[in-house]
């Protein structure tokens, strides 16, 4: 007899989630690194700081766990807008940060450690994680990896789908904008995104999808890795753009975690932009043509290589600009769906990848590059005042 899918791989009671789901709610969840205060190596402190935000009342539902015993991970839950999921995560990264450095740990949110070891990281308990560890072995071990996603609403199960083919070929640009791991085994890696390089190149069902143009052909897939064994749930499916099954959402992966709060409450503003003007694009049938994954894939090395310093190709036009033009382009580009929804995100001049490597061409150590990095986390996410 074979056995039923999970619901969240029932693919009928999927459809059901996304026609029951509404525009443009907003859900941020950021990635960060729990450090040794004297060392700033990475410390096996996660199970101590989730009990103690089991008191809290706004930490108890949104901090999570994230593979490593040396993450932790905070959700600001549904929010209305955008405006209100950022509200609620301000108020969770102060009510975070303040829990960890009363018990004398730090947080930092690069998107890799510069030298703490792979090798000495331990995986959570947590069935999920044991399964990701046990099926993945090395590749997961090494993903030591910290990151910014952000879903944002979109009802309909077609519409949704059709909204995550739309941003396929955005993925590369909000990629390199968000380009923030330098450092890695206690070197220059040479990329601006190590990170994508041993996370989403490596995972299975990662990385850019290719194009659904429907969402029976998105069933048809998800109900053969089901029969074929290859998935037993639905978040084994880590797409860098996917519709999430739980929430209803269109969920964006593809980016780094931000040394700063303002760089992450930026980003995940114009993330939610791109979603809700791709979504504003398929209600107006914008015409579009759905670039193959190889394509795609060039965008995705010379944006992990390069960041904002190199050169991205306009796929359309088959011609190459300049990195540093994508804010201009994007906003550019969401401007309609901006007005809608009053977002205006505040876009950094230079990113975490750019001014890391500044500082290590000018003379800094990487020990002293990522000590500037975690106090500007310590700086910026603990600033918001603190409910009680």
């Amino acid at each position: 007899m074979t056995q039923s899918p999970a619901p969240l791989l029932d693919m009928s009671h999927v459809r059901e989630v996304f026609e029951n789901s509404r525009d443009f709610t907003v859900g941020i969840e950021e990635e960060f690194q729990i450090l040794d205060p004297e060392t700033l190596s990475l410390a096996h402190r996660f199970d101590e700081l989730k009990a103690a935000a089991a008191s809290d009342p706004v930490l108890a539902e949104a901090v999570s766990g994230e593979l490593i015993q040396s993450e932790i991970e905070i959700r600001s839950g549904a929010g209305n807008d955008f405006a209100d999921a950022l509200r609620r995560q301000r108020e969770a990264r102060a009510r975070l940060f303040r829990l960890a450095a009363e018990r004398g740990a730090v947080l930092a949110a690069c998107a890799t450690h510069p030298w703490s070891p792979w090798q000495e990281q331990r995986i959570i308990d947590t069935e999920h994680y044991h399964r990701v560890s046990d099926g993945l072995r090395y590749v997961a071990w090494r993903n030591n990896t910290f990151g910014l996603h952000v879903h944002v609403g979109v009802r309909g199960a077609e519409r949704a789908v059709a909204v995550c083919d739309r941003l396929r070929p955005v993925l590369p640009e909000l990629l390199a904008l968000s380009a923030n791991s330098v450092f890695l085994d206690g070197r220059d890696s040479g990329l601006h995104s190590v990170r994508t390089q041993i996370f989403t190149r490596a995972f299975p069902r990662c990385g850019i999808p290719e194009p659904w143009q429907g969402f029976d052909e998105y069933a048809r897939h998800v109900e053969f890795l089901v029969r074929t064994n290859c998935v037993v749930e639905h978040t084994q499916l880590w797409w860098s753009v996917r519709p999430h099954h739980a929430f209803g959402t269109v969920e964006v992966r593809i980016c780094d975690a931000q040394s700063s709060a303002d760089e992450s409450s930026a980003l995940a503003e114009l993330i939610v932009a791109c979603v809700a003007q791709a979504a504003r694009d398929v209600d107006e049938n914008v015409p579009f043509v759905h670039p193959p994954v190889r394509l795609v894939e060039e965008n995705v090395w010379r944006a992990l290589r390069y960041g904002l310093d190199g050169k991205l190709i306009d796929l359309d036009k088959g011609e190459e600009f300049p990195a540093a033009a994508v804010a201009e382009r994007l906003l550019r580009w969401t401007e309609p769906a901006r007005g809608e929804l009053g977002l205006d995100p505040q876009l950094p001049a230079v990113n975490g990848a750019q001014r890391q490597l500044r500082a290590y061409a000018g003379g800094a150590s990487i020990g002293e590059v990522f000590r500037a990095e975690v106090d500007n986390a310590q700086r910026t996410y603990a600033a918001a005042s603190v409910g009680t």
